[in-house]
């Protein structure tokens, strides 16, 4: 079978042309670790298409010389703005030299859901974000980068063999346009599974997300500001802000007025193993989120995560197994449920360790890959 993958490489999206490989999110990037692995087994030939605007440096080959590489060229003119005309246009082109059996689009958040729609071959896509959703909880104008995407993800949906959703909460939010749906959550990096958590004895609540308004950062830091008189603990938030918006400087008066919670600002994959052994809890206090691979990374980890009941949540942590879940809004459920968190080190220890448990249960690379293939086989069983 020979299978081409939509991925957006971010060497384009931040000016990273000078690095010499490509760089892709981190759920793609370790799909595709999986799939490395089964090339051999499987005789599958993968490929991997990614738009750009400059030409950057790029093997043949990567993922150890077992997946192609192809980055064709588009004038900037060829993106949102002209609904992604370039990003079609050569995302056709190069599909027609590789002749794909089936083509795999990661995401409707940029061109790829969108050009693979529009390719004439067989495709599947990814929903990694539910943009009608965020657009919706943003309240975004039709013309915003939102407003378009959400409208670019009802049109596509269609128009596509099936969606591989990440959580049943996607697939509740896709039935309506898709044909088909497969759950399939994401995979993660083998190393995570490697990490030895460091318990420190003063607690250190860990929350890991772009500081913004649907990842509720600013409601999280209001909420816990009483239990500091019951708790001893520092909150560490890793994610970029965005200047000069009201929620960053929100965010940062916030900052000035409790000490007691430190921003480190984007932190590097590299450094997120590290992140989570000196953590004792992960806090995710979502208002919308699919499958965040934050949550992944830390069960394999070994850290168990209070999370907000929204979105895919709920699909990873089950209740009193591998963390805790309260209502998105219900300050009361929350601080009652971090209460019991935070009365038990024992109890924080013995669920981190179920959380792995589960983790490598179900997030394992080649696992998630497998169950991907099956789902290209159903495709091209019917097409």
């Amino acid at each position: 079978m020979k299978i081409a993958f939509l991925i957006p490489d971010n060497r384009d999206e931040f000016g990273w042309y000078d690095r010499p490989e490509p760089v892709f999110g981190p759920a793609p990037d370790v799909l595709l670790r999986g799939f490395s692995e089964l090339v051999q087994e499987t005789g599958c030939e993968i490929h991997v298409v990614s738009c750009s605007r400059k030409p950057s440096k790029a093997p043949q080959k990567i993922y150890g010389g077992k997946i192609f590489y192809h980055q064709p060229l588009v004038s900037p003119l060829g993106y949102l703005k002209t609904l992604y005309f370039g990003c079609r246009r050569a995302v056709r082109s190069t599909l027609r030299s590789i002749q794909p059996d089936i083509v795999h689009a990661q995401g409707t958040e940029r061109y790829c859901a969108y050009s693979g729609a529009r390719s004439g071959f067989p495709c599947v896509v990814t929903v990694h974000g539910n943009m009608r959703s965020i657009a919706r909880l943003n309240q975004a104008k039709p013309l915003s980068f939102y407003g378009l995407t959400a409208k670019l993800e009802a049109w596509t949906l269609p128009r596509v063999a099936g969606v591989v959703c990440l959580s049943n909460y996607t697939r509740w939010n896709v039935e309506d346009l898709a044909r088909r749906t497969w759950v399939i959550p994401n995979a993660v990096e083998e190393r995570f599974f490697d990490v030895q958590p460091r318990r420190p004895e003063n607690l250190q609540l860990t929350c890991v997300g772009t500081i913004c308004h649907h990842k509720n950062q600013n409601a999280l830091i209001r909420a816990l500001a009483p239990l500091r008189e019951e708790f001893e603990f520092t909150l560490n938030l890793y994610g970029a802000t965005v200047p000069g918006t009201d929620y960053t400087e929100e965010f940062e008066s916030l900052l000035v007025q409790y000490p007691w919670v430190k921003a480190h600002g984007h932190v590097s994959r590299e450094k997120l193993p590290e992140v989570y052994a000196n953590s004792s809890l992960l806090v995710i206090p979502s208002l919308e989120d699919n499958c965040p691979m934050v949550v992944l990374e830390a069960m394999a980890s070994g850290i168990p995560v209070l999370g907000s009941r929204v979105g895919g949540i709920p699909d990873l942590i089950h209740p009193e197994k591998n963390g805790w879940l309260y209502e998105s809004g219900n300050v009361e459920e929350f601080r009652a449920m971090l209460r019991k968190a935070l009365s038990s080190s024992e109890l924080l220890r013995i669920l981190g360790e179920q959380a792995r448990e589960f983790a490598q249960q179900t997030f394992m690379p080649k696992q998630v890959a497998s169950q991907h293939l099956e789902v290209y086989n159903e495709v091209l069983s019917r097409k």
